[in-house]
């Protein structure tokens, strides 16, 4: 469940993140599919409206949750942020689902209380729900302008590989549950 940063979001088909991760886990012979339910524009409201019905659909066992972006780019409540991403947890975990929050982070435009309220919200809903975190999903990428396309906010195809790696590097503690090889 994502938004533009996981819906690959103007560069070409199947060169995002997520497909990285599924041609890396099929490398390593493992047997899981991973299903791309992002769309861009998706705000953790939309994320938390759609999730039931894919819940009860593909039955995953991991869901990765990277929302929350376009949220903070339209100044809306980092409670009601928090609200629909806890819910999204619960939901997740309810039905046996793993789940991999994404951290993300802003520029301080709304402020500097908004700015790092919204930056703690994650690692905060990570250790409250026991779940696991990739502590800054734009790491890498986010202080390299030569890693966005032309408007600035989204990354290019050049950056997906970093963002790869930072998924993959938070997913050591499901090993076992995909049938990777160590």
């Amino acid at each position: 469940m994502g938004d533009s940063l996981s819906a690959e979001y103007g560069i070409t088909r199947g060169s995002g993140w997520v497909k990285l991760l599924e041609s890396h886990l099929q490398t390593q012979g493992s047997p899981w599919i991973v299903f791309n339910a992002s769309i861009s524009g998706e705000t953790s409201a939309g994320g938390l409206t759609r999730l039931p019905s894919l819940l009860e659909q593909k039955k995953p066992r991991i869901v990765f949750l990277e929302l929350g972006a376009n949220d903070a780019l339209r100044g809306l409540s980092i409670d009601e942020t928090e609200k629909n991403l806890r819910k999204m947890i619960q939901l997740s975990k309810k039905i046996g689902a793993k789940v991999l929050l994404f951290g993300i982070q802003i520029p301080p435009n709304y402020g500097q209380d908004y700015t790092k309220k919204f930056k703690e919200l994650y690692p905060k809903l990570a250790i409250q729900e026991g779940i696991e975190l990739v502590p800054f999903f734009m790491s890498g990428v986010a202080s390299n302008p030569a890693l966005f396309q032309t408007d600035n906010i989204h990354p290019n195809e050049k950056a997906q590989a970093i963002l790869f790696k930072n998924v993959w590097g938070a997913m050591a503690p499901y090993q076992s549950i995909l049938n990777i090889q160590k």
